[in-house]
Order: C-alpha cells, then structure tokens, then sequence
C-alpha cells in the first residue's frame, strides 16, 4: 500500500529479491509508480540475488525509467572483496514513510500451506518523522558508492519532515570494517540491569561477546537468547551450538525456535532498550556487511517486544546441560532487582548507549545438551576462530 501510493520517490534497498509470486507483484508496483512520474530507486545485493534472480527480473522497471544498481558484483583484481554484502532491507516511501527488519522480498517467507510449512517468523518495524530522513541518507551513501549521487532535490525535500511521536531512536547504518554494531551489541549487554533478551537468526558469538553476555548472567541479569531450531542455513546450526555450553554454564538461557525459521534479529533491555534492523550477532555483520537497524530507547516499544518475546518462547525449546556436567547457580533474579556487580564499567557503557539512543518465560519443553555433543561444538567453535 505504501509503494502504490508514492507521490515522489521510491528507495529501496534489499539483500534478497526472488523471481516468485510476491516479488514480481511487488516489482510489478514499482513498474507501475515509476510510469506515472515517481522517482525509483532499487539497490539489489549480488551475492544474495545469485541464482535468486537475474538482471533480466528488473527489465520492465527499467524501461518505465526506474533505477536499478547492483551491490559488489565480483571484479577482477579483488578476489575477496566478493565477501562484503549488502545485508539491508530498507524501503522509503516519499518523505513519509520508512520500514527495515529482516524481511526480503520472497515468498519462502509466507511458508507453503500445501506442505505444511508455516511462515517465517521475522520482524520489521515501520518508522515516521525526522528519522526517515537519516534512513534515506543512508540509503544514498549506497546509491552514491555504485555510481552518480542521488538527485539532490530528493534528499532536501526531507529536511523539514516533522516529528510523529515521542520515540527516542538512533538509526545505525554500518559498512564493512566500521563495528559499529558490534559496539553497541556490546553495549547493550554491558548496560543491561535486570533482563536482556535476544532474538538472532544466525547467531554464531565470538568470544569477547559470549563473555559479555556470561558476565551479565552472572551479575543477575536474566538474560535469554532466541535462535533458530532448524535454520535455512543447515551449518550455522552446529556454529550457533558451539557458543551454547560458556553461556548455560554462566546462566544464560538459551531456547530454539520450534517452527520453519526464524529470521528476526532483536535484543530488548530492561523493559526500555530496544535494536531491531537486519544484524545478527556474528562477525558478518558486525564487521563484513552493510547493515541497517534502530537503537530505540522507548517503555512502550520495548515492552511490546518483550510481549513479543514471551510469546515467541511458548513455541521454543529450552537448551539444558546434562545434569552431571551442570553447574549449580542460583536462579537469576525475578523481582526486578538490579544488577549488582556490573561497577563503573556497566554504567559506563550505559552512559555511552544513553547518548547514542538519545541524539541519533514460558517454554513448552527442554533439551538436554550433553557432555558430547557440547564437546564436538567446542571443536567446531575453534576451528572456527
């Protein structure tokens, strides 16, 4: 609805686009604004639309005068430069509206009722006032590194965009090598006084953030973390398992989602901070790929994440160790209690995410993860370093 009803431009930027049913109708929209006037711009990821779909998909877009560029296509005399991806998912509708997330545009995401495949569970936001502006920046940095700028009436025609609500939020746009998720990730998990929960689609930890998060179970803070049971990747599966046994023993509770995939990339803290865009918590987004999410610091928003999130867990699998080979803990604290041991480092790092937001359960079963099996991930989690 939004795409039929642009008046001047259309930015949209995204990791996947597949020839099926949903992306050509979508196409078929944009084909359809960019005939009656309406400036269209598109930013497709080579490595992510590789056999997904061709050049050839976006014909009917270019012939109505729409754009078209292509993210890192293999170049001679760069035999790795292959490896940084455009990972965003990012569509700005005018100076009105902007919505990101982990959704690509496929319709393996609506699952296939004839097989009994239910949909992916993911999550997208929809944003409105002045942040559209910086969403639309981050777009045309982009645009700008594939070819000619942006027209720049496109972008001045956002500088007056009024505020849409009392949402204090920090758009983080990365390229590769600048981390900045990764600082904030870190952030967060510093930060946290009471919960931290965390929802990942290919959740593969290094070892300075599995021992961030360890170091905030151990100070009290409930602190869970949401991944796929079985992922669309099968290897990222035993990758994520190999980071499990340093977080249960230190008192993280880790849950596997129990439907077809789970693809939303979201941490909430204390009921207050919020991250939700297309990271996930490992290297390649945080240092390899172009990516896009918002850091909010909101009661409201938050609080329907954690509902959420709450909901999420009552259709997931809690991980346990063996009994024989658990380590005896106390529960983490459930009355709201703060953190106690994080010292000035913690309230630091609070301090410092404070800043960059403001300026910018149930479970249904348990599975035990034996001595084993936490074995052979260890294997995998050096082989991988």
């Amino acid at each position: 609805d939004a795409i039929r009803g642009a008046t001047s431009s259309i930015l949209f930027e995204n990791y996947i686009f597949r020839d099926d049913t949903v992306a050509r109708g979508l196409r078929d929209a944009l084909v359809e604004r960019a005939a009656h006037g309406v400036r269209v711009h598109v930013v497709r990821d080579w490595m992510g639309c590789l056999g997904q779909s061709s050049q050839a998909f976006w014909k009917p877009l270019l012939d109505a005068g729409g754009e078209v560029r292509t993210y890192n296509a293999p170049r001679f005399g760069s035999p790795l430069g292959w490896l940084s991806r455009d990972h965003r998912k990012l569509l700005v509708v005018d100076a009105r509206v902007a919505f990101l997330g982990g959704i690509c545009v496929s319709a393996k995401w609506l699952g296939d009722p004839q097989r009994n495949i239910p949909p992916w569970r993911d999550t997208g936001v929809a944003v409105r006032g002045p942040a559209v502006r910086d969403l639309a920046a981050a777009f045309a940095a982009t645009w700008s590194a594939l070819g000619p700028a942006l027209p720049e009436s496109l972008l001045a025609g956002m500088e007056g965009i009024e505020p849409a609500g009392n949402v204090d939020l920090r758009v983080v746009a990365t390229v590769p090598n600048a981390a900045g998720l990764y600082r904030l990730d870190q952030m967060i998990a510093a930060m946290a006084e009471c919960r931290l929960w965390l929802t990942d689609a290919y959740f593969v930890g290094v070892t300075t953030y599995l021992q961030a998060l360890s170091s905030a179970a151990r100070d009290g803070v409930d602190v869970r973390l949401l991944v796929p049971g079985t992922s669309d990747i099968p290897a990222i599966g035993g990758l994520s398992r190999a980071g499990y046994r340093p977080l249960l023993e230190a008192g993280v509770r880790v849950f596997e989602w129990n439907g077809s995939m789970l693809h939303a990339k979201t941490a909430v803290a204390d009921g207050r901070w919020a991250r939700v865009g297309s990271s996930n918590l490992n290297l390649a987004s945080w240092i390899g790929n172009c990516e896009l999410d918002i850091a909010v610091e909101n009661e409201e928003f938050a609080g329907k994440l954690e509902r959420q999130y709450e909901l999420d867990l009552e259709n997931a699998t809690e991980i346990v160790l063996a009994e024989r080979a658990r380590v005896r803990r106390e529960k983490p604290p459930s009355d709201g209690r703060r953190r106690h041991n994080g010292g000035s480092t913690g309230r630091a790092a609070a301090g410092a995410l404070r800043f960059a937001n403001t300026v910018g359960a149930a479970i249904t079963n348990r599975r035990t993860l034996g001595p084993a099996e936490t074995a052979t991930l260890g294997t995998g989690a050096l082989a991988l370093a």
